[in-house]
């Protein structure tokens, strides 16, 4: 079931998220409707908190690009691509990337962020077992996004001083916009 996705600058989003003890189908259900909602919002991305819910919960599905063996895959998500992590942790990052990120939570913003170019992450996945994933590139700029939001921040927070007071000016204002429509 789809649920609604809070846009900034709504206060929980800035809420750190707590572990989760218990692998049971209360936590399952969160996980199917968080994909539910990630794929219906066109995202790659999606932590709990940003349906209200503060669990160090978050999932990935990056789209498929290029696989010789099928035709038209441009942009899919396959299911079995789909990543499940419950408290996740960054055990290891290195290099640098500067990469043009949006966010399901401030629709319609892409800006360029610097993130780690290599990263592992241990992890829980839905029924307890313990993973640890190694990624690069755009899969690496998603795990560092999402678990971000667990922390209770957004991709904005790491603008620069002078391009975060131009973008709280045009999201205001765009806002402002919204409510009038």
């Amino acid at each position: 079931m789809t649920k609604e996705i809070l846009v900034y600058p709504n206060p929980i989003l800035r809420k750190p998220s707590s572990n989760v003890e218990e692998f049971n189908e209360e936590l399952h259900n969160l996980l199917d409707d968080m994909n539910d909602t990630m794929l219906e919002c066109g995202g790659v991305g999606l932590a709990a908190v940003q349906i209200g819910i503060l669990k160090n919960v978050l999932i990935i599905n990056i789209p498929v690009d290029d696989i010789e063996d099928f035709e038209n895959t441009d942009g899919v998500q396959l299911k079995e691509n789909l990543i499940e992590a419950i408290n996740p942790k960054l055990v290891f990052s290195e290099g640098e990337q500067i990469f043009n990120e949006g966010c399901l939570s401030i629709p319609g913003i892409h800006e360029e962020i610097k993130r780690a170019l290599n990263v592992t992450i241990s992890y829980q996945d839905r029924f307890g077992e313990k993973q640890t994933i190694q990624a690069d590139g755009f899969l690496a700029v998603a795990w560092q996004h999402e678990m971000e939001h667990l922390t209770g921040h957004v991709f904005i927070e790491n603008l620069s001083f002078l391009k975060r007071k131009k973008f709280e000016k045009e999201w205001k204002k765009s806002q402002k916009e919204k409510g009038k429509k």
